[in-house]
């Protein structure tokens, strides 16, 4: 694949939300591949697996909803991930054009939520898994892993992408056995392969979940694509990522619901985990949950790093920010030390909170992921006039109405059809027994109302502009001022 011209530089990513100009674009599209494997290939993404078996379903259609589930959820972030090297910008804040320059703080802010919950999740498991084989206690082990990813974080987007690449080798080697070792060694309760046996409820809630868990990823990925060159291909672009995260996804959420119905009720992430090792050998358990807890490390860091970034965009929505490092530094140590606090403080009831919280957030980023996609693909089609997006008087405006009504119509349209365990059971999904639907009630609203709504956008206006800018925009972004 293409790379940069010009010699890379060497050190800390000083680049937050601006435009990456086209001498500093590098790095070759394969390398989609291993990042997003790796991302989803660790055992927070095996803990999605286990929701249909805890609600009653047996293993086979657990599985069917795990694959469906992520076949459907990931086609949307991936192609999230082709709006990278196109437009040379992170991924939250491509959402001016849809919400406005201070409108996208509504998304900017269930973003930088959701950082945060999956760092505390990651965190407090990676830290019991070193517990559990290290010992010195789960407190100590947090903040060793915060600090970790921290580093690794501010270093920046070079170090993260190497990092997965080295994660994903040595994750086919250890997870490769354990995997031959549990489908080999344990042994599952009657019924569990019945496909007589369906059951609407879980399998949706298992389906509602995976599906979730995919499309959460969609606020990340521009993110790590940014800096491929732009003549990288939308379809090329789209497959490594796609397969990626899918294969990631489905592994591990195939493990966590194999190891949850052999378990029975008294399954444990971390005590499963070891127990189904050492039935390979002796000490195997101990090697994958310490490898697991490396594979946490690298996940909190891109959470981090994800963090980071939208949260300068949200400060930017009141005071120009000029993309500097120690701007890197300090939103990166604010976002390090909320994950810290929350990690400190969770309650130990991991799995019934975690099932909630990634069904929390497929509610709220279905609508964004749908006007976001509509906009880049139908409405405007790759054309965006990017100095615009950072200038708060320019053409995209401080309130987009059409994004942030079709997001409002879109969610409030969803909340009928929501099932979120007992916490709240809305009047369409009681009369589907708790069946969960609002995933294809959401995405499909909010999608067909922004498009009515953007029908008298003038895109060839816009990329007239666009293209009397790019000079200007290059030349700004080489001697590293606004954007």
């Amino acid at each position: 694949m293409s790379t940069s011209a010009e010699p890379r530089v060497s050190g800390l990513e000083v680049r937050s939300i601006d435009y990456v100009p086209l001498n500093e674009r590098h790095g070759k599209l394969w390398h989609l591949g291993p990042l997003w494997f790796m991302s989803n290939a660790q055992i927070a993404t095996l803990a999605v697996g286990l929701v249909s078996i805890t609600q009653g379903g047996n293993l086979i259609w657990s599985l069917l909803a795990i694959v469906t589930g992520t076949v459907i959820g990931t086609f949307f972030m991936a192609f999230h991930s082709a709006q990278g090297p196109q437009l040379g910008l992170p991924q939250m804040i491509q959402s001016r054009p849809q919400f406005g320059y201070v409108g996208a703080l509504l998304v900017w802010l269930f973003a930088y939520v959701q950082y945060a919950g999956f760092n505390v999740f990651n965190s407090s498991l990676a830290a019991d898994a070193l517990h559990t084989t290290l010992h010195g206690g789960v407190s100590l082990w947090v903040i060793v892993v915060t600090v970790i990813a921290l580093v690794i974080a501010l270093v920046g987007y070079d170090v993260i992408h190497r990092a997965e690449r080295i994660l994903t080798y040595t994750f086919l080697v250890i997870f490769g056995v354990f995997t031959v070792g549990v489908l080999v060694t344990l042994h599952y309760p009657p019924g569990s392969f019945d496909l007589g046996a369906f059951k609407w409820t879980p399998f949706l809630a298992q389906f509602g979940v995976v599906a979730g868990y995919q499309i959460s990823w969609a606020i990340y990925v521009s993110d790590y694509s940014r800096y491929l060159p732009p003549d990288v291909t939308v379809r090329k672009t789209f497959y490594w990522t796609y397969f990626g995260s899918a294969l990631g996804g489905i592994w591990l959420m195939v493990l966590g619901s194999l190891l949850a119905a052999w378990s029975g009720k008294g399954f444990d992430t971390i005590t499963s985990i070891n127990a189904a090792g050492d039935k390979v050998f002796d000490g195997f358990g101990a090697v994958v949950l310490l490898f697991s807890a490396l594979g946490l490390v690298s996940v909190t860091a891109l959470n981090m790093y994800g963090g980071s970034l939208t949260l300068i965009s949200a400060i930017d929505s009141f005071k120009r920010v000029r993309p500097t490092l120690a701007v890197r530094l300090v939103t990166l140590g604010l976002t390090a030390a909320l994950s810290l606090i929350g990690a400190l403080a969770a309650t130990s009831d991991f799995l019934s909170n975690f099932e909630n919280f990634l069904l929390l957030v497929l509610y709220l980023f279905i609508p964004w992921t749908s006007v976001n996609l509509m906009d880049y693909y139908v409405v405007r089609r790759g054309h965006y006039a990017i100095a615009e997006i950072f200038n708060p008087n320019g053409i995209y405006g401080r309130w987009g109405w059409h994004g942030i009504i079709a997001y409002l119509v879109g969610f409030a349209c969803m909340i009928p059809f929501f099932s979120v365990g007992t916490l709240y059971v809305g009047p369409a999904a009681r009369a589907l027994g708790g069946a969960d639907i609002s995933l294809f009630v959401g995405l499909p609203i909010a999608a067909l109302l922004y498009w009515l709504l953007t029908r008298s956008i003038d895109v060839a206006a816009e990329t007239r502009l666009a293209e009397a800018e790019a000079e200007a925009l290059e030349r700004a972004a080489h001697e590293h001022r606004e954007p």
